[in-house]
């Protein structure tokens, strides 16, 4: 199909959408049989404003960037993905996906969430794919992986109640990371350097949209609450005594560095459930592995497809 074409497709589709711009559409990266357009790209800087505002303090050539890598690995993992599922299927697991999303962001309801769209002019059918691909992805990693996990119970059963005697107060913490990844050949440390740097010009939540290799970057890296004892003893003490808004040094965690931003911080009065707290780990063990064989195998995806950009 040549490009007048195609022009003339992508102008009607919009048109048919509701959408109208006044510039042309062009093409900017091929993933394989796919295109991504000008007209994705600033979509796509929409949705993950609507993600993580923060982002808007950044220049324009990076939020582009971003958006650019997004949009790409958004394709990769759908083409992968359409080799398994029927993506418009399992209607109510979808349900269930977006009412978690509503009370991870604390919206109480679908009309307020779709003011909130429109407000950020972000497609309820584009946060619907958004949501439907890392579902799907999910859903396959684990799939794919989850007989690969290796969780020593009584190990982690011990190390709770070790920490539990050990430790007279109890705290919960609301952290935010950033996953740096340790390539073979780099220099880890000028790295590192290059980030503290980046956290002082343009703060913490972009810095890790642009470094983190978490899926945390899109909303600029927060955990959310977790208490001492869900997390690991080096976590513990390379955050015991940061203040609010401080950020640790970072962390050595196996093929990776972490650093993590105390974003608040207080004191639980209550007894813990240790068994609960004891599934609360082993989910987030599981997450762990889960996400670092999820990294692995979309690199090798993406090293096997084309991808081509056009100026």
């Amino acid at each position: 199909m040549n490009k007048i074409k195609l022009f003339f497709i992508v102008i009607i589709f919009l048109y048919s959408n509701g959408y109208v711009y006044g510039y042309t559409v062009d093409i900017k990266i091929k993933v394989g049989n796919e295109i991504i357009t000008n007209i994705d790209i600033k979509n796509e800087i929409n949705y993950l404003f609507f993600l993580n505002p923060k982002l808007k303090e950044l220049d324009k050539s990076r939020t582009y960037n971003i958006a650019k890598e997004s949009l790409t690995n958004n394709l990769v993992k759908k083409k992968e993905l359409s080799k398994f599922y029927d993506l418009e299927s399992d209607l109510s697991l979808m349900e269930e996906v977006e009412k978690n999303f509503l009370m991870s962001k604390n919206i109480k309801t679908k009309n307020e969430l779709l003011n909130i769209l429109k407000n950020n002019q972000v497609d309820y059918a584009t946060f619907k794919d958004k949501l439907k691909i890392e579902t799907f992805w999910n859903k396959l990693i684990y799939q794919k992986y989850f007989n690969n996990i290796v969780i020593n119970k009584e190990e982690l059963r011990e190390n709770i109640l070790i920490q539990y005697k050990n430790i007279q107060k109890r705290f919960a913490f609301n952290l935010s990371e950033i996953v740096i990844e340790e390539k073979f050949g780099e220099n880890i440390n000028e790295k590192i350097i290059k980030i503290n740097k980046s956290l002082q010009d343009i703060g913490f939540e972009n810095t890790a949209n642009i470094y983190s290799i978490s899926d945390t970057k899109k909303e600029g890296g927060l955990i959310g609450w977790v208490n001492d004892l869900q997390l690991s003893k080096q976590i513990n003490r390379s955050i015991e005594d940061l203040k609010i808004g401080d950020v640790s040094m970072p962390i050595k965690l196996r093929n990776a560095y972490i650093l993590i931003r105390v974003n608040d911080k207080k004191e639980l009065k209550q007894e813990i459930n240790l068994d609960d707290q004891l599934n609360k780990i082993i989910k987030k063990e599981t997450n762990r592995q889960l996400n670092s064989f999820s990294m692995i195998f979309f690199k090798r995806l993406k090293k096997n497809i084309e991808i081509n950009e056009f100026r």
